[in-house]
Order: structure tokens, then C-alpha cells, then sequence
């Protein structure tokens, strides 16, 4: 007998579940100078730290999603909480930062079996009518966790230490699983086959590319472990494309069709995405360091004041909501990109070592206004671009693009970082922060630019119209019963692009 969902609590658990692996982006950053001085890390291990986690994230995203249409999307996501919570403790009692960056992947990979099948477990346990309201409280917990990320960082640093950061994971996940256990349905596509060459060629390529640009600045860009990295990782990633082109021309399943970047809207949405992150995530990385590098501020005090920044999407995004069901989504994703972009410019322009905190108070409320209007329509402007059978992919697409973008901003902006300054003294850290997020604020520019390629709401239905490829193996057809987390992720846009 099939296990009827718990609407309510299925929604409690999957929006804690995804608050949770959302907040470990950015929960450590203003941790991350009591890290250096505790395990002796260098920039290139605090980077790691960082990004340890969000690569595996980033690429294992489409593979989790896969694994749970295979062998049941309640078990995956239960089994990717536990080892999240395991990798949480892991991180906790890390004795050198080797440790902690091992124990962060660990964490990734859990994050990555999670938070692409959330949306699917709502989908199946929240009636249609609904499901505006409760995608809504899931978008809303993502972003929360994103925005107070490091407020919440700092004031467990300064009230605990470090590694309570990852402690208070394991207590959430003890809960969690139970009430999963009990709370959430199974459901799973017998027919559904995993990229597994795909998944591995994805991960590899990128683990190169970015192992590349982590290493380039400290070990030199015409070192021979530094370009073996970045070329074995460029052809991993070459060999990906054509092995998805391969699968698709013989009828597979590609985990990330190739044929779906024929598509303008989706091209679009996807450049976007990943520039966001480049600029947004690599200038937050420096600047939540600065505060206490530079001006002196503990964990706490750091965290309160990037409040301006990051609690402005708690107060916009419940007015930008309604506003993009009315007009839709594209015109606020472009203001909050030329929001951003202008914020980041004014950071870099004000940067000094004898800087006042109020200077930076009115580039951290644009810049939190901007977060706000990107994040409220980003997934419904993925999802609506694409046909109604693609959508699913489409929206872990671009999920996992974002977690990529952040990734590489981390990477190249610490390079530049460390090209021309560095933490040894206050000065040196502004010498190499300022330019870093002028390429921030460049980066967002170029996303604004990219989103202006998104088809407005009078084209939108012709552009999404536009035949794709041929259906996947496994996927049904739109006039079938959505069997799968695509279809289902497809029906639950409630709001045209714009």
C-alpha cells in the first residue's frame, strides 16, 4: 500500500532540508578568518573550504535528481540528509584543514541529493492549486538561508566557535530523517536511466578547472600541475558535451541534453545565472572578510552589519512576489542585475583602509534590493522558457549553474585577490580586494546583458513552443500523467517570464 504524503509536514521537512544545504553556501564566510588562524590555512585552503563544497554541489545536482527518479526520490533525499549531517560532523571536528575540506565535500555531495528532490516531494504532496503557495515558502527558505548566511556565521563564531557552524547541521538532520520517515511518500521512474559517463566527465572536467584557478596564483599560471589541470579539465569538459550529444543521438537520456541550448530563452537564463554567482558569490567571499581583516570587527559585529545587504531580501521579496505574477519575472531579474552591478561598483569604489562602516551602508541596501529581485523570479523565468516536458531539466540546470558560477566567482576573484594584495596587512587585503570586485560588479554587467536576451512575456509562448529534441527515455509526454520529477517540476510555474 502506497504511503499517502503529509502535505504539512512534508513541506516543514523539505523547506528545513533545503534552508539548511542552501545556508552552508555562505554560512562559513565570516568564519573563515578565525579558520585560517586556528588551522593555519592559506588562501588557497579557505577557498577550498569554500569551495569543496560547492563543487560537488554544483555538479551533482542533475545526478541526484536522476538517482532519486531510479531508486526512489523519499530514499535518496533521506539518504542524502544523512550524509550531509555526517559531513557536517565531519567539518566539526576537522583537526587540520585538510580535514575540513574533505569533510565539506562530503557535505556537497549530501547537499546535492537533496535539494534538487525537494521540489519534486512538494510537487507530489501539495495539491496544484496550492502549489504556487507552497514553492513560494520553499523559494522564500532558500534565499533566507542564502542572505543571512553570514550574520548566522558570525554570531555562532563569536557566541561558540568555528565549528559550531556545523554542529547545529547535525541536531536538524537527527530530526529531520524521523520525520521524513514518516511524512514523505515514495515514488520513483522504474524506467529511468542514469548518465553515469556523463556524471563523472561533468565532475572531473570542472574539478580540474577549478582545482586550475585555485592553484594558479600561488603555485604560477605556467606551472606544469596548473595547466595539466586547467587542459584535462577543458577536455573533461569537451568530452561531456559530446558524450550527452552521443547519448541523445542514440536515444538515451543525457542528463544535460546539448539540444536544449538551441533554445534563446534558456541560452539566456543560463548565462545569467552563472554570471550572477561569478560576481555576487566571489565579492562576498572578500568582502565578509574585510570587515574583520580590515576594520577590525569581530565574527558578530561583521555579521550585523552586513545586515543592510542581507536582510533587504527579507523585506522586498514579499512585495516583489505579487509584481512579478502581474508583469513577470524578466523585468525584476534585469533590475535587480543592474542593482547588483551598481551596488558591487560602489563597494569598489569606496574601499579604503580609513573607510567608515556608514560608506558602505547604501551600496549594501542596492546590492540586497538587487539579491532580492534576482532571487524571487530566477526559477520561475527558468522554468517558463522551455516547453512543459523540459522544464524539470531546465530548472536543475540552471540550480546547478548558479552553484558553478559561485564556484568559479570564488576562484577568479581570489586570483585577482592575490595578484594584487593579499592578508598581510589591512592595506594589502583592500589592494587586492578592490579590484576583485570591480571584476565582480563587471561580471554582473555582462549577466545584465545576458538576460536582456530573454524573450519578453509577448514571445515568450513562441519561444517556449520551439521544438527541443526528442523525449528523453523515461520522460512522459505532456499529455500523460507527470510520472517524473521533469514533468512535475514543469507544472508548478504559476507566473509568465515577462
Amino acid at each position: 500500500m502506497t504511503r499517502r504524503p503529509n502535505t504539512v509536514w512534508t513541506l516543514v521537512v523539505t523547506s528545513l532540508a533545503a534552508f539548511m544545504v542552501s545556508l552552508d553556501n555562505l554560512v562559513v564566510t565570516t568564519a573563515l578568518p578565525q579558520i585560517r588562524a586556528d588551522l593555519g590555512a592559506g588562501l588557497e585552503g579557505l577557498e577550498w573550504t569554500v569551495n569543496a563544497y560547492t563543487l560537488p554541489f554544483a555538479v551533482l545536482l542533475l545526478t541526484g535528481a536522476a538517482l532519486g527518479d531510479r531508486l526512489g526520490r523519499r530514499q535518496v533525499f533521506l539518504g542524502g540528509l544523512v550524509v550531509f549531517t555526517l559531513g557536517s560532523a565531519g567539518s566539526a571536528l576537522a583537526p587540520s584543514i585538510g580535514v575540513l575540506i574533505a569533510a565539506r565535500a562530503v557535505q556537497g555531495v549530501g547537499a546535492a541529493f537533496v535539494l534538487p528532490l525537494t521540489m519534486t516531494l512538494i510537487a507530489a504532496a501539495v495539491p496544484p492549486e496550492r502549489r504556487g503557495m507552497a514553492l513560494g515558502i520553499w523559494g522564500a527558505m532558500t534565499g533566507l538561508a542564502v542572505a543571512v548566511g553570514p550574520l548566522i556565521g558570525g554570531a555562532v563564531t563569536e557566541g561558540a566557535s568555528w565549528q559550531w557552524i556545523f554542529w547545529v547541521n547535525v541536531p536538524v538532520g537527527l530530526i529531520a530523517v524521523p520525520i521524513g520517515l514518516r511524512a514523505l511518500a515514495e515514488s520513483r521512474v522504474v524506467s529511468a536511466r542514469l548518465d553515469l559517463v556523463g556524471a563523472g566527465l561533468v565532475s572531473a572536467g570542472l574539478f580540474g578547472v577549478t582545482f586550475g584557478l585555485v592553484r594558479g596564483e600561488g603555485h604560477g599560471w605556467t606551472s606544469g600541475s596548473v595547466l595539466a589541470a586547467l587542459g584535462l579539465g577543458a577536455l573533461g569538459v569537451a568530452a561531456f558535451v559530446a558524450w550527452e550529444q552521443r547519448v541523445a543521438r542514440r536515444g538515451g537520456a543525457p542528463m544535460l541534453p546539448m539540444s536544449l541550448f538551441r533554445n534563446r530563452g534558456f541560452t539566456a537564463v543560463s548565462l545569467t545565472a552563472l554570471l550572477f554567482s561569478v560576481g555576487m558569490f566571489g565579492s562576498i567571499f572578500l568582502l565578509a572578510q574585510s570587515l574583520q581583516n580590515v576594520y577590525g570587527y569581530s565574527p558578530l559585529e561583521a555579521g550585523v552589519r552586513t545586515l543592510p545587504w542581507t536582510a533587504m531580501p527579507l523585506l522586498i521579496a514579499p512585495l516583489a512576489g505579487p509584481v512579478s505574477d502581474r508583469i513577470g519575472g524578466r523585468p525584476l531579474l534585469i533590475a535587480g542585475l543592474a542593482l547588483n552591478a551598481t551596488g558591487l561598483a560602489w563597494m569598489a569604489t569606496v574601499l579604503s583602509t580609513h573607510m567608515s562602516y556608514a560608506a558602505l551602508v547604501g551600496p549594501f541596501v542596492i546590492s540586497g534590493i538587487g539579491m532580492a529581485l534576482f532571487f524571487v523570479p530566477i526559477a520561475t523565468v527558468a522554468l517558463g522558457v522551455v516547453p512543459g516536458r523540459w522544464q524539470g531539466i531546465a530548472s536543475g540546470a540552471n540550480n546547478a549553474l548558479r552553484e558553478l558560477g559561485g564556484v568559479l566567482g570564488i576562484a577568479v576573484l581570489s586570483s585577482v585577490f592575490a595578484g594584487r594584495g593579499g592578508y598581510d596587512t589591512p592595506a594589502s587585503f583592500i589592494d587586492g580586494t578592490k579590484p576583485a570586485v570591480w571584476l565582480g560588479a563587471i561580471s554582473l554587467v555582462m549577466a545584465l546583458l545576458a538576460a536582456l536576451a530573454i524573450p519578453r512575456r509577448s514571445g515568450l509562448a513562441a519561444e517556449a513552443a520551439q521544438p527541443v529534441a526528442e523525449v528523453p527515455a523515461g520522460m512522459p509526454d505532456t499529455h500523460e500523467p507527470a510520472r517524473t520529477p521533469v514533468a512535475a517540476a514543469g507544472q508548478l510555474n504559476t507566473s509568465p517570464v515577462g
